[in-house]
């Protein structure tokens, strides 16, 4: 199955892909969470997102790391919208390990990092870059910066 079609729901509850979110953009897919010390990473995703009209950052909230996504989905909407003025498009709460790892999540972690290293995401704000046509091309851990030199030479690099 290509990932772009692979089937999601945005924080709404409405059925979509990558495809239909991105639409031949470049896609930065991140699992968030509002209670982690990484949470202010919003503010660079923010950033990038308006930096680049050829990225769409898709934000995936995941409550699998010490619970730091409690939140209903109108709780995690208010809180990214208010908080970080977060405009780009943001999931349902997802499971990106485990038994009940979402497919995309089966798809994205097949991808390894810099130091060559597949599997499991490792905590919140961890990033994948996928091209226009849906390619993996980059994995970053989460203490990698959103505006760090590393990601934005990737984001640049593959936007259409």
């Amino acid at each position: 199955m290509n990932i772009q079609s692979i089937p999601l729901r945005t924080l709404s509850g409405e059925a979509t892909t990558l495809g239909e979110l991105a639409a031949g953009n470049a896609v930065l897919v991140v699992n968030v969470a509002s209670r982690c010390g990484l949470t202010p990473q919003y503010s660079g995703l923010v950033a990038l997102n308006r930096r680049y009209p050829g990225l769409t950052v898709v934000g995936v909230p995941c409550n699998q790391f010490m619970g730091q996504e409690p939140g209903s989905a109108g709780e995690i909407q208010e809180f990214c919208s208010t908080t970080y003025g977060v405009d780009f498009p943001l999931l349902e709460k997802t499971d990106v390990n485990g038994d009940s790892r979402h497919p995309l999540y089966a798809e994205l972690t097949r991808t390894p990092d810099a130091d060559g290293e597949a599997g499991d995401v490792q905590w919140n704000f961890e990033k994948f870059l996928l091209d226009p046509e849906g390619n993996v091309v980059a994995r970053f851990r989460p203490r990698t910066e959103p505006e760090s030199p590393e990601v934005v030479a990737a984001v640049e690099k593959h936007l259409p």
